[in-house]
């Protein structure tokens, strides 16, 4: 894959994001003098409330951010009426002489992405899936740049609709460039992955 290629990849996925936001422990890492107590790392609680978001996005920047009802449960019907669809609505819009041809998918493989229905909607509307290994968060955009980098960015939200437009205003906010590095760490990743016969590669990324 050459770097030329990017602008033919939409990925997605899904991450929850909590309402109150809380730093990193490398973020919380000081100094501590002889005698000083440590400092102390606040700890979250399972029971706080979270939003469930599905974001797609391209080089060039986002194509769909989505928060997902409190009472709904992603299965495929869900992914293809409240993802797909609007994504492929999004790049006609786009695109409208080419529309999707040639465009390709790379999400994970949980169980609602391989489901038949989805597969066989993906394929009627020309959009080609980028095959990604099983269990390989260090191959997939949202997991090694995207939820970070949204977490980072929040502050503490009220509500839903109130984390919502917050997670909304980070994403469509963030510099081109930023979607663009992302892709191209992917390809220092999928090398890192075949030298490394598909072993995790992590720590070898400088």
């Amino acid at each position: 894959m050459a770097p030329g290629d990017y602008c033919d990849i939409i990925t997605g996925d899904e991450t929850w994001i909590y309402h109150r936001q809380i730093h990193h422990k490398s973020t919380n890492a000081t100094w501590i003098g002889e005698g000083e107590s440590p400092t102390t790392i606040v700890r979250r609680s399972k029971f706080e409330p979270k939003t469930l978001f599905c974001i797609f996005f391209k080089s060039n920047g986002p194509v769909l951010i989505h928060d997902v009802d409190e009472d709904k449960t992603i299965d495929h019907n869900y992914y293809i009426e409240n993802c797909l669809k609007p994504v492929v609505k999004k790049i006609w819009k786009q695109r409208k002489s080419a529309g999707t041809k040639g465009i390709k998918l790379l999400h994970d493989n949980v169980g609602p992405h391989r489901h038949s229905d989805v597969i066989n909607y993906l394929t009627e509307e020309g959009i080609n899936i980028m095959p990604h290994p099983p269990y390989s968060p260090d191959l997939a955009h949202c997991d090694y740049w995207l939820n970070g980098y949204i977490k980072c960015n929040l502050s503490d939200q009220p509500n839903e609709k109130s984390l919502a437009r917050a997670v909304s205003k980070v994403v469509k906010n963030s510099p081109e460039e930023e979607f663009k590095k992302t892709f191209d760490k992917l390809l220092e990743r999928m090398e890192l992955c075949i030298n490394n016969h598909g072993d995790y590669f992590e720590h070898l990324i400088k």
